[in-house]
């Protein structure tokens, strides 16, 4: 997945390598260019921080599902087809636990990467062939998010080679998160009713009275005189 001869996924290969090593917080960028065999300048012209290497990551991991995970099978539920894209999500990133270990235990992600880590839901839900857009696929998308979360951290605690613990996990977590989403959906497609029926109300042109409006008597000739 990391091309060696390539400048920046030696960037994003040397930063995983030290965050295997030791806390994140504590790498500078100084230290991924010197382990790289890069300067800071070389760093900079693909690289503003360190959140931006790993939203780079994430996107060749987005990269790697879309190609590893199987296609939705006729008759297989979203539930089943989203459990296996994130287990190949998390297959892929199996060679990187410790790094994303010491990742996670530095705090909260960089703004550079909290948009990043959203989109790859919606890459997820999308190899898993769920639509991803409109505020129905947002709403998919934050809540696989919150599985996704909830699950990588057991995965990270999870030594057993056949995952079953992160498997345990992740299918609880799928199927109490569906029967959420189901709840959301409804009171959304509610809202979206309500909302086509107010915009097609206002749409509509104002009626005007049939009655034609009301016009000045005509006036009344003089009397002829005698």
């Amino acid at each position: 997945m990391l091309d060696p001869s390539s400048e920046r996924d030696r960037l994003i290969s040397a930063a995983l390598s030290l965050a295997a090593e030791r806390p994140w917080s504590k790498i500078t960028l100084a230290d991924i260019a010197e382990r790289a065999g890069c300067t800071l300048v070389q760093l900079k012209a693909h690289f503003s921080s360190k959140g931006e290497i790993l939203a780079a990551f994430s996107r060749l991991v987005d990269n790697e599902v879309l190609q590893r995970a199987p296609r939705r099978t006729d008759g297989q539920s979203p539930r089943d087809a989203l459990f296996e894209v994130v287990m190949c999500r998390l297959d892929v990133l199996e060679p990187y636990k410790s790094a994303l270990k010491s990742i996670l235990d530095s705090g909260l992600p960089e703004p550079a990467l909290l948009g990043r880590l959203f989109a790859a839901q919606g890459w997820m839900l999308e190899a898993a062939g769920i639509n991803s857009s409109g505020i129905d696929g947002g709403l998919r998308a934050a809540g696989l998010a919150t599985v996704y979360a909830s699950v990588m951290r057991t995965w990270l605690e999870d030594d057993d080679p056949g995952h079953a613990r992160t498997m345990a996990a992740l299918d609880r977590r799928l199927r109490r998160g569906q029967r959420t989403l189901e709840r959301i959906e409804e009171v959304c497609s509610g809202l979206s009713r309500l909302g086509t029926g107010i915009a097609d109300v206002m749409r509509r042109p104002w009626r005007r009275s049939s009655a034609p409006p009301p016009t000045d008597a005509a006036p009344t000739p003089p009397a002829s005189s005698a």
